[in-house]
C-alpha cells in the first residue's frame, strides 16, 4: 500500500513550507531575488537546505511562488482600499488603488523593483504578466462602473486600466532605483490617473482627494498586509 501522512505529518509538513514562503519573502525584502537562495532561505528558516528543496524543487519554484504570495497580497491591499466606503465615486476608488500601491511600494522599495523590473527568471518573468493582468482588472472594474454611471467619460476599461498599469510601473521604477522618491510622486500619479480618466479639471480634483481621502494603507510594507 502506498504511504499516507498522518494529519500531523501533514501539519508539520505544510507548516515547515509556510515558514519557508516566510523566509523567502523576508530575504526578497531585503536583497532581491539574488538573494534567495536556497542555503540562505534554509538558513532563515532555521532548517536544512535539503528541507527547502522538499519543498521547491528548484530556486525558479522558490521565486515564483513568492511572486504569487507579492501579488497576492498587493493585489488584496488595494482592493480593500478601493472598496472603502469613503470612496463614493469611481475615480475616487481607483486613486484609492495608484495611492495604495505606490505607497506601499515607495515604503518598500526593494521588495517593489523585484516585483516590477528585477532581472530575472523566465518562471518568474511569466508571472510578471499575470501579475500585470490582475492589477488591469482591478482598475477595469472600477473604470467599467464608473462609464456606466455617467462619472467617467465613454472609454474602454481594459485599455486605460492596462495603460494606467504600465505607466504606474515605469513612474516608480526611477524613485525605486534610486532610492530617492520625492514627496510629490504619489500626488503626481493621481493627477495623471485622474487626466487619464477623463476627470474634468484634474488637477482640483486631486487636491480634493488628497484633502478629503484618508490614508489608503500606506502604513502597511508593500507585501505584507
Amino acid at each position: 500500500m502506498p504511504y499516507r501522512r498522518t494529519p500531523a505529518v501533514q501539519a508539520r509538513l505544510d507548516a515547515q513550507r509556510a515558514a519557508v514562503v516566510e523566509a523567502g519573502l523576508a530575504l526578497l525584502a531585503e536583497h532581491g531575488y539574488a538573494g534567495c537562495t536556497m542555503a540562505a532561505v534554509a538558513a532563515r528558516a532555521g532548517i536544512a537546505t535539503g528541507s527547502v528543496y522538499r519543498h521547491f524543487p528548484s530556486k525558479a519554484e522558490l521565486s515564483v511562488e513568492l511572486f504569487r504570495t507579492v501579488v497576492r497580497r498587493e493585489v488584496a491591499a488595494v482592493s480593500e482600499a478601493a472598496a472603502l466606503a469613503t470612496h463614493r465615486t469611481a475615480a475616487d476608488r481607483t486613486v484609492a488603488v495608484i495611492e495604495t500601491f505606490a505607497g506601499r511600494a515607495l515604503k518598500a522599495p526593494r521588495l517593489a523593483y523585484a516585483l516590477l523590473a528585477e532581472p530575472v527568471d523566465p518562471a518568474v518573468d511569466a508571472e510578471r504578466l499575470v501579475f500585470r493582468r490582475a492589477f488591469r482588472d482591478v482598475f477595469a472594474d472600477r473604470i467599467a462602473a464608473g462609464v456606466r454611471s455617467g462619472e467617467l467619460p465613454p472609454q474602454d476599461p481594459a485599455l486605460t486600466a492596462s495603460a494606467l498599469v504600465g505607466a504606474v510601473a515605469e513612474a516608480l521604477l526611477g524613485p525605486l532605483t534610486d532610492g530617492a522618491p520625492g514627496p510629490g510622486t504619489v500626488p503626481a500619479l493621481v493627477t495623471f490617473t485622474l487626466r487619464a480618466l477623463g476627470v474634468p479639471d484634474a488637477v482640483h480634483a486631486a487636491d480634493r482627494t488628497r484633502a478629503h481621502g484618508p490614508e489608503h494603507g500606506h502604513g502597511h510594507g508593500h507585501g505584507h498586509a
